[in-house]
């Protein structure tokens, strides 16, 4: 399903996945009344915006499917945090 978009904004994918253990959807959207057309929000309220699509995909895709790396340091953070 697509999510709400602003008049000026163009749905351009979805991707599904999870990080930190819950599960995840990041819809990357144009729109070319920004000066930074391309951008991707995830449902857990992290967001990017970049100057051209070649750079969407992969962090889109990163974030809804993270490396082992990306988990333990993620980990980490929450570890140090809770202490």
């Amino acid at each position: 399903m697509k999510p709400q978009l602003e008049e000026t904004e163009f749905w351009v994918g979805t991707f599904q996945g999870s990080h930190d253990g819950l599960p995840a959807e990041v819809t990357a959207t144009r729109d070319d009344t920004r000066t930074e057309p391309y951008a991707w929000t995830c449902t857990c309220g992290d967001s990017r915006r970049f100057l051209t699509e070649h750079e969407v995909w992969p962090t889109a895709w990163r974030h809804t499917h993270p490396t082992r790396f990306d988990r333990l340091r993620s980990w980490a953070r929450r570890f140090r945090t809770a202490r």
